[in-house]
């Protein structure tokens, strides 16, 4: 039971560490998104120091860094000159005092010299919005479609529910690569978000939509509908008032799952370079440009949005973790107590 709450704490932590970070994107990322730093490509991350090489103390402030090797793209910090960080300037929480000559990178610069934590940031937003507007678009499909094949059945039923079963039987990530790949590829970044968001409601509504039509097939033959539908309540209005509300469970449940595979649905299309074009900052166009080069090897923290997409799925799965569920040392405990309590009798 604690340990089943601390992990939901975890993951609600982890959940709003990830939205406050979107949200504030404009804030906390030290660079403009597109701003390229042609001297600084592949650059690591900028430390900042509060004390010098000869031993004294500073306010926090970074060293530039100097190309040593262009082949192997080598860097070394310059510790002759200190840049003091300035803070609360220009609408941005911190940035360096050396401009474009030395900027600020928390996670380092990527091969065509733009801030990796920038584009982070501001890629949280499209991948965050994108897997939340979906699993928004299937819930409301699927449950629109789930409580109408369950309420009425017959017919309706039989329709909808071969229609989720050719939907479900198909790989949902082949899918939507099919669907994607018959569309243009040259599309502005509006017209993506609209299209994979309408493609991702679409695969995902079929999964709901078999579970709420479980659901109103059941609370429908309960006491509180049948007299619902005695004192008058029009089959629209049993349904939307009194049916579909019985799945609110489900649909949380549903949209914990859907959000997640959601996100790594949009990086598998982006990396492909069937998602957003190249300019736009999303994780997976970001994964895309980390694949040109040697990343794991030479350039860990270009898979940053790597280890964002883990944490993001984490805090969802910790978050959903229900309470009330023991755990299998309390549940073993509770089976000795009442083996004790057996034997005494």
């Amino acid at each position: 039971m604690r340990g089943a709450i601390t992990s939901r704490r975890a993951g609600i932590v982890i959940v709003a560490a990830a939205a406050a970070a979107a949200i504030a994107a404009p804030v906390l990322a030290p660079n403009p998104v597109d701003t390229r730093f042609e001297r600084l490509l592949n650059a690591p991350p900028t430390l900042p120091h509060v004390r010098d090489e000869g031993g004294g103390w500073h306010l926090p402030f970074i060293y530039p860094w100097i190309l040593v090797n262009q082949l192997e793209q080598r860097y070394e910090p310059d510790r002759s000159t200190r840049l003091p960080l300035h803070w609360l300037q220009g609408g941005r929480l911190v940035q360096s005092s050396g401009g474009d000559r030395a900027p600020l990178l928390w996670l380092g610069a990527d091969s065509f010299g733009r801030d990796v934590f920038s584009r982070l940031m501001y890629g949280a937003r499209i991948s965050i919005a994108l897997a939340v507007i979906s699993a928004l678009g299937a819930i409301a499909i699927g449950g629109a479609a789930g409580g109408l094949a369950g309420y009425a059945g017959g017919a309706v039923d039989d329709a909808v529910m071969r229609a989720s079963d050719f939907v479900m039987v198909l790989p949902a990530m082949y899918v939507a690569l099919a669907l994607r790949a018959v569309l243009p590829l040259v599309l502005s970044p509006l017209i993506v978000f609209v299209l994979l968001a309408s493609i991702f409601a679409a695969v995902g509504a079929p999964f709901v939509a078999r579970g709420v039509r479980g659901i109103v097939r059941t609370e429908r033959r309960l006491e509180y509908a049948v007299a619902a539908q005695a004192l008058g309540a029009t089959p629209a209005r049993a349904l939307v008032r009194h049916l579909l509300p019985a799945a609110g469970g489900f649909l949380a449940v549903e949209i914990t799952t859907l959000v997640p595979a959601f996100i790594i649905a949009e990086a598998t299309l982006s990396y492909v370079g069937l998602g957003f074009p190249d300019p736009v900052a999303s994780w997976g166009t970001m994964l895309h440009d980390a694949s040109s080069v040697r990343a794991l090897a030479d350039f860990p923290w270009l898979l940053s949005p790597a280890a964002a997409m883990f944490l993001i799925v984490l805090g969802l799965n910790l978050l959903f973790q229900p309470p009330g569920v023991p755990s299998y040392n309390e549940a073993d405990e509770s089976f000795r107590h009442l083996r004790s309590d057996s034997d005494a009798v």
